[in-house]
């Protein structure tokens, strides 16, 4: 099976949209099934307001319809809400083509928090960008409960899973930090609530990896916070495995893959008791959920870092992508799976 996927989210951003669509592409392969994506590449692209450093695309009508059908795929999955996304909407709904959509980014959060646009209206437009699929999929049975109470139907699940031979305990470093250490990876934004992490009278070291447009105003308000700018891959390992507990301070974030890299690299996860954080860990011995941060932090010191590893070991992106292909295979039809298991971009047309 041949799938296209329409993603606003791609490279070089580093983000858990990204790595997840990487990390699934390649899992979809061993499964025999190709990836595609059909991404901002070769579009002209503008600035987005009140976040420096992230540019959306701006797709026209005739090359989104080219790269569609230059792809010839068995099966459409549109992964974002953004141009790139209504765009390959649109063609859907135009060609009667059904597609499925993936719910990932709390967007009437985010853009609340930036902007004076009610939720409530951001929300009837998401309500009705995803009413048009066969599926919406959604990370977690919160999300898929809070979704449901809001309008929103023919939800599917689709968990997330991690690299476990990336990240993984013996990859730690000397950081050199004062202990103990607590890190949180991610945009440095608004919507990740870093103030709430990083104002917490913790003995020790905080640390922040990640950039964003907080990132300066951050530094100057808590100067002895160790600011280690965006890592990736084998040294955002590297520095994670290093961490005593990992502090995940959102609470609109969906899922937050980070907390799993962070229990796959032995390291507790502290939260607070929100959508994401009560899926991930709940009340199981890895981490930590409490209205008071600064107290799951101190209580996931004290949790064993082999259970959290051991933990981790049950996500598999393998089992990730069987589900995501099931949903896929639905729209498609009843075909068997293609053999062909190559990851490609499709021409920027």
């Amino acid at each position: 099976m041949k799938i296209l996927v329409a993603t606003d989210a791609w490279h070089p951003q580093v983000n858990g949209v990204v790595r997840t669509l990487n990390s699934l592409a390649r899992a979809a392969g061993k499964l025999g099934a190709t990836i595609e994506f059909l991404s901002p590449e070769g579009f002209p692209t503008f600035q987005l307001p009140t976040y420096p450093g992230l540019r959306l695309a701006v797709p026209s009508r005739r090359r989104i319809a080219a790269r569609i059908e230059a792809a010839n795929s068995d099966a459409i999955h549109i992964a974002t809400e953004g141009p790139i996304g209504f765009a390959v909407r649109a063609y859907c709904r135009r060609n009667r083509r059904p597609f499925t959509t993936s719910y990932t980014t709390r967007f009437p959060e985010y853009i609340s928090a930036r902007s004076p646009i009610p939720e409530s209206m951001i929300y009837a437009v998401l309500h009705w960008f995803h009413a048009g699929a066969s599926v919406t999929m959604v990370a977690t049975p919160s999300l898929m409960s809070e979704l449901k109470e809001r309008g929103f139907g023919h939800l599917g699940m689709w968990t997330r899973g991690v690299d476990v031979d990336l990240f993984r305990p013996d990859r730690a470093i000397k950081l050199g930090f004062p202990p103990p250490v607590f890190m949180t990876v991610g945009r440095v934004a608004v919507e990740k609530n870093l103030e709430a992490f990083l104002a917490l009278d913790l003995p020790g070291t905080k640390v922040v990896i990640g950039t964003g447009p907080q990132e300066e105003k951050l530094k100057r308000e808590f100067p002895d916070a160790k600011f280690l700018g965006p890592l990736e891959n084998g040294i955002l390992a590297a520095h994670l495995a290093a961490a005593d507990v990992f502090v995940f301070p959102s609470r609109t974030d969906t899922f937050g893959i980070v907390q799993l890299e962070a229990l796959a690299s032995g390291v507790p996860v502290a939260a607070f008791p929100v959508t994401g954080p009560k899926d991930v860990v709940g009340d199981r011995p890895v981490g930590a959920l409490h209205e008071d941060l600064g107290r799951a932090c101190m209580a996931a010191l004290t949790l064993s870092r082999d259970a959290c590893r051991k933990f981790a070991l049950g996500y598999s992106w393998e089992n990730s992508a069987r589900q995501f292909l099931g949903h896929m295979r639905k729209v498609a039809g009843s075909r068997e799976p293609e053999p062909a298991m190559t990851i490609t971009e499709t021409a920027a047309g």
